[in-house]
């Protein structure tokens, strides 16, 4: 009888146990079910709509972009993370007015045969970085031919030299960021691009090169930052400087890219410019907490950029709508906002959903929170960022970043575990571009954070007006947000935190 009783009693705990976790998975199933097609297209067209006025750092699109934003983490019950008990966490920006007629780029020959001078009111069109009024002169190094960033010289011997591209203009948009990436970690002092772009086109940038413009207070010239950045014409060198033109040949004719070190020229840039003050930007940030009393002081974040190109005035179709970057991503950290948020669904560990803005100007709203984190950065365990996730194949999806954490396999496992979600990961597609430091997640690897990277890569609308709301693939985008709920329960709930593979980190912070 007593054997009889033990035996009956054991059996009631067990069913008194396995009922809840079993409501709980059902719970978590449900959750993971909100996330549906419909509300990633209704989403997609309040954040890309023309109303947000292409969500430019910084601009009222942005801030009634980061308002909605802050108004569903509330209606979601997530907690606050930013600043002063409130959702948004704001970053300091200068207020900067180029002076052109004091700003030109100079090329010169050491042995004092050949000038260049190109000033800004003409001839220079300014992308990025600060020189502070103060001439900038450093030796050259000449590239040309296809582009191929792997095909760069020890950075030893890059560092403290102008990077000269002789850039098609063609294929200009889909390598400069690599370029810029590849001056960055090289310890360039900028990059002049020699561009073939008519010298109308860019007469007519330089005529606004007067513009107010922003930047990030103590950003652009950080270690690591984003390098000076000008353009002039191809014509306007040979103008000054008719034995250019066979060079120029040269390396426009060249079947492989050609790296030429310069050591009789160098470049000087003077950008001077007026501070006119100061000014914000957003970062949205709510958090669900842990149900674990230890593991909840540990945190997953799901990031994703809010901000885009804001507008082109006079062109026919002027607001960059940004539908899919990254407004995609921006939709996905709501639909997991929401998910997650739900009765039963959260996990052991705490999670942080973050949008910044910033990003199109260099990453700096993420590289802000990293900094700033309403929590120990050491805390924060993962972060799986997405930025343009709404285009292109659509049962597949690149992940960068696998290869450096065991969050690779714990992709793998879950990609597997739910076949029925159709979204098969892949690799790294485009290493030349080097898109692993080109979005947020590049500012959490930095600090010591196992990332994933999700992305399905660049289209024909790329920063363009024409990456509209209409062409977001809204059920691929479904499926794969449900993938990234699934892992972010597996990380969220596993006994112990994500690890970096040996040597892997170091790998990441060497090529900064």
């Amino acid at each position: 009888m007593r054997a009889a009783f033990a035996a009956a009693r054991a059996g009631l705990i067990l069913a008194a146990v396995s009922a809840p976790l079993a409501a709980q998975s059902k719970a978590v199933e449900k959750a993971a079910a909100t996330i549906t097609a419909p509300d990633v297209t209704r989403r997609i067209n309040i954040i890309a709509d023309d109303s947000m006025m292409g969500r430019d750092t910084p601009s009222p699109g942005l801030e009634q972009t980061a308002a909605y934003i802050a108004s569903q983490f509330k209606s979601f019950g997530l907690r606050p993370g930013g600043d002063s008990g409130g959702y948004l966490q704001r970053y300091p920006l200068v207020l900067r007015q180029l002076e052109a007629q004091r700003s030109f780029v100079e090329f010169s020959e050491l042995n004092g045969q050949g000038t260049i001078v190109l000033p800004y009111t003409t001839s220079v069109r300014h992308w990025v970085g600060e020189t502070k009024g103060t001439p900038i002169t450093a030796g050259i190094v000449l590239v040309g031919g296809p582009p191929d960033p792997s095909k760069f010289p020890a950075d030893s011997l890059l560092k403290g030299k102008f990077l000269v591209w002789l850039a098609d203009w063609a294929t200009a948009p889909k390598f400069g960021n690599a370029m810029i990436v590849k001056a960055m970690t090289a310890g360039m002092t900028g990059i002049i691009a020699i561009s073939n772009r008519d010298t109308a086109e860019i007469a007519g940038d330089a005529a606004q090169a007067s513009r107010v413009r922003v930047s990030r207070a103590g950003g652009d010239e950080e270690p690591g930052g984003v390098p000076l950045v000008v353009e002039v014409a191809q014509a306007a060198v040979i103008a000054q400087y008719p034995a250019a033109q066979a060079t120029f040949d040269q390396l426009n004719s060249a079947a492989e890219m050609m790296v030429v070190p310069m050591a009789d020229w160098e470049a000087t840039v003077m950008a001077a410019d007026t501070v006119l003050g100061t000014t914000t930007a957003p970062n949205v940030v709510g958090i669900v907490e842990g149900t674990d009393p230890v593991l909840k002081n540990e945190y997953v974040v799901f990031s994703a950029h809010m901000d885009h190109l804001g507008i082109s005035v006079g062109t026919p179709d002027s607001i960059y709508n940004g539908a899919d970057d990254d407004g995609s991503g921006t939709v996905g950290v709501l639909a997991l906002a929401e998910a997650f948020g739900r009765k039963h669904a959260a996990t052991r560990r705490s999670l942080i959903f973050l949008t910044v803005s910033g990003e199109e100007k260099g990453l700096w709203g993420s590289a802000y929170f990293a900094s700033h984190p309403p929590v120990p950065i050491a805390q924060v365990v993962a972060d799986l960022n997405m930025d343009m996730i709404g285009r292109n194949w659509t049962d597949t999806i690149a992940v960068i970043g696998p290869e450096y954490s065991s969050l690779g396999p714990t992709l793998t496992a879950v990609a597997t575990a739910h076949p029925q979600l159709r979204m098969t990961p892949i690799g790294d597609q485009w290493p030349e571009e080097r898109i692993f430091f080109r979005s947020d997640h590049y500012n959490f690897a930095k600090s010591g954070v196992p990332i994933l990277f999700f992305t399905s890569g660049l289209h024909p609308d790329y920063h363009k007006p024409s990456d509209s709301p209409d062409k977001i693939e809204a059920d691929k985008e479904a499926r794969l947000l449900q993938l990234i709920f699934w892992i972010g329960q597996d990380v969220g709930n596993a006994p112990t935190k994500p690890t970096w593979n040996p040597g892997a980190l170091e790998q990441v912070r060497q090529a900064q």
